[in-house]
C-alpha cells in the first residue's frame, strides 16, 4: 500500500470496521494514506498512545475526548471529535445464575421493554449488582446510570460499576468478579458462546440510537495536519457508507474476523452487523433493529448537543461546573472540518451543530444545506429529553 503514512489504534471491537474496511476495501489508498492500524489492549492504553504522539488518530469511545476537555482523568491534551464511527453496538448481559434467578420470577427476556428488564434484574439480586463497563468515561456507563438511575438503583450505594477491558469481559463474567455487564460487540456474544453469560438488553432499548464510538485525533495534531486530517476522514466516511449496504455485510465480517482485527469466527461477527443476536445457550434468537449504525440518519455527524449531554452528566457527577463543561465539550465537536472536508462526497450537512437530545420518537426530517434529511429516532426509554440551551 503507497501513500502518506498514517497510525490509528483500535480496539478490536465489530464497531472498529470503518477504519478497517478504509484500509481493507481501499479508502484510504484512494485518498492516498497508508493506513497503519494498530491494536491497543484496553482503552487507557489507547488514550495515552494518542497522548504521547504514538499514533495520530483513535478509534475512541465518545465520551472519552469530552472527559478529556473537563480535565477527567488526569488527561490534559485536547482531543478534537473529527466524526462519529458507529452509533449503538451495545448489550447488556447477565451471569448464567442472575439469569435463572430473573426467569424463575417470570422474566422472558423480551429483549425490547427497558423497564420491565430492569425491574427484572433489580428483583434478582441479593444485594449491589456488580456491573463491567469497558471505561469509567463510556456511554456503557452513561447508560447504565441513566436506566438504573431511572429505576431507583444508585451508585455507588446499590450500584458497583467496575473497569474490565472488553475482550476480559466474559472472563470476568466467568470468575464471578462481575454480576453482569454492558459492552460492546462482539463481546456480548462471547459471554454467550462460552456459556458464561445471558444477553439481557441491547443498548438500544434503553436509547435508540446514541454515539459509541468516534474518530479523534490531538487538536494540535489537525491544525498542524489539515491534509491528513482531510484525507482520513473522508476514507473513514466512505467505508461507514460502505458499510450501510447489507450486501456487504458477509464481506465486512470475513474482514473483521481476521487474525490482525477481531481474530473471532466471522459468524459470530455477522450477527452485530445484522442485529440478529442469539442471547443465551438454549438458541433463543432476538432481532435488534438499529443494533449498530455506521452511516444512515447522518450517523457520523458530530453533534455539539451530544457532547454537551455527556459533559453534562459528567459535570453533575463530578461536581464541575456545567456550563464551562458543555462550552469545553462543544468545542471539541469539529463540524467546521465534517463540512469543509465531506461535503463534496455528498455527505448530509444537517442546518445546524445541536439538537434537543432524545425529542425524536419516529424518523425526523430537519433542514440541511441541500433540503431535507431524515435524522433517526433517538428517545430514551423512559421519555428524557435533555435541552442543551436549557439542560
Amino acid at each position: 500500500m503507497s501513500g502518506a503514512p498514517i497510525s490509528v489504534g483500535f480496539i478490536p471491537l465489530v464497531d472498529a470496521a470503518p477504519l478497517i474496511i478504509a484500509r481493507e476495501i481501499g479508502f484510504a489508498e484512494e485518498e492516498g494514506l497508508d493506513l497503519k492500524l494498530a491494536p491497543a489492549p484496553s482503552w487507557s492504553t489507547l488514550r495515552d498512545r494518542l497522548a504521547m504522539g504514538q499514533i495520530e488518530a483513535a478509534h475512541m469511545l465518545f465520551p472519552m475526548p469530552v472527559a478529556a476537555a473537563l480535565g477527567l482523568g488526569g488527561f490534559g491534551t485536547r482531543i478534537d471529535i473529527l466524526l462519529v464511527l458507529s452509533l449503538n453496538g451495545n448489550s447488556i448481559g447477565v451471569s448464567r445464575a442472575l439469569a435463572e434467578k430473573i426467569r424463575a420470577n417470570g422474566y422472558e427476556f423480551d429483549f425490547t421493554c427497558a423497564k420491565r428488564a430492569g425491574e427484572a434484574l433489580i428483583a434478582a439480586l441479593d444485594g449491589p449488582l456488580r456491573i463491567g463497563v469497558p471505561f469509567p468515561f463510556s456511554m456503557h456507563a452513561e447508560m447504565l446510570y441513566h436506566w438504573l438511575g431511572a429505576l431507583g438503583l444508585k451508585a455507588p450505594q446499590d450500584l458497583d460499576v467496575r473497569t474490565v477491558p472488553p475482550p476480559l469481559m466474559a472472563e470476568a463474567l466467568a470468575a464471578g468478579e462481575i454480576d453482569a455487564f454492558c459492552v460492546g460487540a462482539p463481546w456480548g456474544s462471547i459471554a454467550v458462546e462460552t456459556g458464561v453469560g445471558e444477553l439481557l438488553l441491547p443498548g438500544t432499548a434503553i436509547r435508540a440510537n446514541a454515539p459509541e464510538k468516534v474518530l479523534a485525533v490531538r487538536h494540535d495534531w489537525a491544525e498542524a495536519e489539515p491534509g491528513l486530517t482531510r484525507r482520513l476522514m473522508r476514507a473513514t466516511w466512505l467505508a461507514g457508507r460502505w458499510l450501510a449496504r447489507p450486501e456487504n455485510r458477509g464481506t465486512a465480517a470475513e474482514i473483521l474476523a481476521l487474525r490482525d482485527y477481531l481474530d473471532l469466527p466471522a459468524e459470530l461477527i455477522e450477527r452485530s452487523l445484522t442485529g440478529e443476536l442469539i442471547i443465551s445457550q438454549r438458541g433463543e434468537l432476538r432481532r435488534a433493529s438499529g443494533y449498530l449504525e455506521f452511516f444512515e440518519g447522518a450517523a457520523a455527524y458530530p453533534w455539539a448537543s451530544q457532547a454537551a449531554l455527556v459533559a453534562s452528566r459528567l459535570a453533575a457527577r463530578m461536581g464541575l461546573g456545567r456550563e464551562e463543561a458543555m462550552a469545553a465539550a462543544r468545542a471539541i465537536c469539529r463540524t467546521d472540518l465534517y463540512r469543509r472536508n465531506l461535503a463534496d462526497l455528498g455527505a448530509e450537512m444537517p442546518g445546524a451543530r445541536e439538537k434537543i437530545e432524545g425529542a425524536m420518537t419516529e424518523p425526523t426530517a430537519v433542514a440541511t444545506q441541500s433540503g431535507k434529511l431524515i435524522l433517526s429516532p433517538d428517545a430514551f426509554f423512559d421519555g428524557w429529553i435533555f435541552d442543551p440551551s436549557n439542560p
